[in-house]
């Protein structure tokens, strides 16, 4: 028994010095590099070890990792275009190195060459998502929600086939805020049929973050942002024109967007952007029948001018988006028997044909945009950064009315929003930066007389202030940052009903505040975690909401009661990038305490203009969780994969039910081959398929049940060309290759009419 003690005892000590023998050449440094001045990731910066002559090169995300190191004394060069050499000299004894570095920018004349420092980058540890280069080229054409179904657990709530809003994790509306070039879209985003009023052609980058960002953008950004960011002006002497034709056989869609950009030859720094589009198509058509009155026309323009220096910069915007869209004629039914039937029949009595007259029931909006935004260095380390903007928003909604009535609009809205930001960024060569601020928004809404209808929402008056302080620490692999906000909101309202005046002046405060962090577990795996305090006081239509909702065609009824929502949201997500596999993989949980919702009262209204449901606002606790899901994975150089999905479930915990309009389980799935893989240039077919589940959690009562899950087939062909030194993208897409006829549970418009059927689009971008 001693022999083998004392045997083991020496085993395990030879054990240990071998061990400490391999350690001493197993040290690691780990590191990030940043843009000191917005902590923005740096990819591709070239890390260089002397005395072991090795390099690496930062990825997406910044990160780099050099292994197998001995114990001893190195010096670190980092370089990247445009940017200051770093040099630093570490000491490696028996633990690994993690660092930030971050690396200033220094002015270079290079032909051809242009560095942008001024766009803000997005800062948050939480899941977000990015639509850009080709997959954004891919979406052209189609509309701000649309688009974003092409992201993971992001889908749409919808009006019919032309209008539809996006949907984030089941929130949607005034739980979702749009940032148009830095400045929170604000219209009548109430209404289930009130679509952004936003123009996708001029962004260059759609980002969607997933998390309860109300601490960094206020309270409508409780279940998530999106940022719609056009490309930065140029710096330097430049000219650059983009030109989109688009064409769709279904509605006989036409669509065209110009782009011009530049740079000035004799002032440097100083860059301008045009930008305009113009839309027309017709009824749109479902596999067997067209429906009626569902044309829409758009015509939109944006234009920038910007000035900046390494100290200063100002940039000045405005954009006009203008939209007339015509409301599906057998939505707004005669009377109870007409409803009844068609919704038991399922599809319109009207036997249409086509034609791009948009007749009543319509709505006609415009919105107005202006911006000016200024930022200047105060040293180093701080920037001062203020922001103006001001919108109008004009909505105005038609019914089918009698004589002269019919010119009129049934509603008639005006929204004036002034919004002011003031905030400072401080970053530092050390593991710490920040944001504090404060932002300022006023609103006036006012109902345009001579409607000859009693208003859906009063007039009304909307002060909010908020003050907010955020910190970020970095480290090498490691991101750790925390956030505060206080919010204190006013609202005045009046209204005449039945001769009578009625005002109401309510107040909400709140705090939120949420703290996060992404660790880079190596260099293929990484982690964020997020958790965020959120709330959204009730919307004035929610509270005061008392009649029929012309756009929607149903009579709502608001509660003057209602509670702001408060909700805790826990979002985390896991990311796997390795030679050809790429896995996303998001799961959250949000409690929301007072959420609200439009629930079916199983009621109608008998009216002289038809009969319409009747909804109403409620409230009560509820639980949304679930997670969403994307991967790719090449097979072979010109053979590949992809899918991706959400679930999503949302239950009334008071009531031990289940909400209306909750997206339903689905999955995107296809295969991609590329004839000229590994020369730069896309030339790819991809066949896709998607799954949409039926919706088994329904609300105690509805209209009508939910419709059967659905499967479409879409096909898609893009490839560049080059002409001389310019681009030419071309592109083919066939979407519900098999005219499948389907309904999708959240299109408010399912109870009268199916989805859209087969719609082949033509799509050409010249780039010169």
């Amino acid at each position: 028994m001693n022999f083998i003690k004392y045997a083991f005892t020496l085993f395990i000590l030879i054990l240990s010095i071998s061990n400490g023998m391999a350690q001493d050449c197993n040290l690691v440094i780990r590191g990030k590099v940043i843009h000191l001045e917005n902590n923005e990731p740096i990819e591709s910066a070239y890390i260089w070890i002397n005395e072991v002559e090795r390099g690496e090169i930062t990825d997406q995300d910044g990160n780099f990792v050099i292994r197998n190191l001995c114990p001893g004394s190195y010096t670190i060069k980092i370089q990247f275009l445009g940017h200051k050499e770093i040099l630093d000299t570490i000491s490696l004894n028996t633990n690994s190195f993690n660092k930030t570095y971050r690396m200033e920018e220094e002015s270079l004349d290079l032909v051809g060459v242009e560095i942008h420092g001024h766009r803000d980058a997005v800062q948050t540890t939480t899941a977000l998502t990015a639509l850009y280069g080709d997959e954004l080229l891919a979406a052209r054409g189609e509309n701000l929600g649309e688009s974003l179904k092409r992201i993971a657990g992001v889908t749409t709530f919808s009006t019919g086939n032309t209008i539809s809003k996006p949907v984030i994790h089941g929130m949607h509306s005034n739980r979702i805020m749009i940032l148009n070039n830095g400045i929170r879209l604000e219209g009548q985003q109430w209404g289930a049929e009130h679509a952004p009023e936003i123009d996708p052609f001029l962004a260059d980058e759609i980002t969607v973050v997933k998390g309860a960002e109300t601490v960094r953008y206020g309270p409508e950004a409780m279940g998530g942002v999106i940022l719609v960011n056009p490309a930065p002006l140029a710096t330097k002497k430049s000219r650059k024109t983009e030109l989109n034709l688009l064409g769709g056989t279904n509605s006989r869609m036409g669509n065209i967007s110009v782009t011009h950009s530049g740079g000035s030859g004799k002032i440097n720094g100083l860059g301008y952007r045009v930008q305009a589009s113009a839309k027309r198509a017709g009824n749109v058509k479902s596999p067997d029948y067209y429906q009626d009155n569902t044309g829409m026309s758009e015509l939109n323009f944006s234009g920038a001018l910007g000035y900046s220096s390494s100290k200063l910069g100002i940039e000045t915007y405005y954009s006009f988006f203008n939209t007339s869209i015509g409301i599906l004629r057998d939505a707004h039914t005669g009377n109870l028997s007409d409803l009844e039937q068609i919704i038991q029949n399922g599809r319109p009595f009207t036997n249409a044909d086509f034609t791009y007259e948009i007749n009543n029931p319509k709505q006609v909006v415009s919105h107005h945009l202006a911006k000016v935004k200024s930022h200047y260095h105060l040293s180093e380390n701080w920037k001062l950064n203020a922001q103006y903007g001001f919108q109008l928003n004009l909505r105005e909604e038609y019914d089918r009315r009698r004589g002269d009535l019919n010119d009129r609009p049934s509603l008639d809205l005006k929204l004036y929003t002034n919004t002011f930001d003031l905030f400072v960024d401080h970053t530092h060569r050390n593991e710490f930066s920040g944001t504090w601020g404060v932002n300022l928004i006023q609103q006036a809404n006012s109902n345009v007389p001579g409607t000859g209808v009693t208003p859906l929402i009063p007039n009304y008056d909307m002060v909010n202030v908020g003050f907010y302080l955020m910190e970020k620490y970095s480290k090498g692999p490691l991101e750790l940052e925390a956030g505060l906000r206080y919010d204190l909101r006013n609202v005045q309202t009046a209204r005449f009903i039945q001769n009578e005046l009625q005002e109401a002046d309510l107040d909400y405060q709140n705090f939120s505040a949420f703290i996060g962090g992404l660790f880079q577990i190596n260099p293929r795996l990484s982690f964020s975690s997020n958790l965020g305090s959120a709330w959204r006081p009730p919307n004035v239509n929610e509270l005061f909401s008392q009649g029929l909702h012309h756009g929607a065609a149903a009579v709502e009824i608001g509660d003057s009661e209602l509670n702001s929502e408060k909700s805790f949201k826990w979002v985390n997500e896991l990311e796997y990038d390795h030679n050809n596999l790429h896995l996303e993989v998001t799961g959250y949980a949000n409690q929301i305490n007072n959420y609200i919702y439009l629930n079916p009262t199983g009621e109608t209204v008998v009216s002289l203009r038809g009969t319409f449901n009747v909804y109403e606002y409620l409230q009560a606790n509820a639980f949304f969780y679930g997670f969403d899901f994307a991967g790719s994975y090449e097979f072979t150089e010109k053979i590949s994969a992809y899918a991706k999905g959400s679930i999503i479930r949302a239950k009334n915990t008071d009531e031990n039910n289940y909400f209306p309009f909750i997206p339903s389980d689905r999955m995107d799935w296809g295969f991609a081959y590329d004839f000229d893989s590994g020369n730069g240039k896309t030339n790819k077919v991809t066949l896709s398929n998607i799954l949409v589940a039926q919706q088994t959690r329904e609300p105690d009562f509805d209209i009508a049940p939910a419709p059967p899950g659905y499967a479409l087939f879409n096909l898609a062909y893009q490839k560049q060309l080059q002409v001389h030194s310019n681009k030419l993208n071309l592109g083919i897409q066939v979407q519900n290759i098999f005219n499948t006829s389907y309904k999708e549970y959240m299109n408010r418009f399912r109870y009268f009419t199916d989805d859209m059927g087969r719609n082949i689009l033509l799509k050409i971008n010249y780039q010169f």
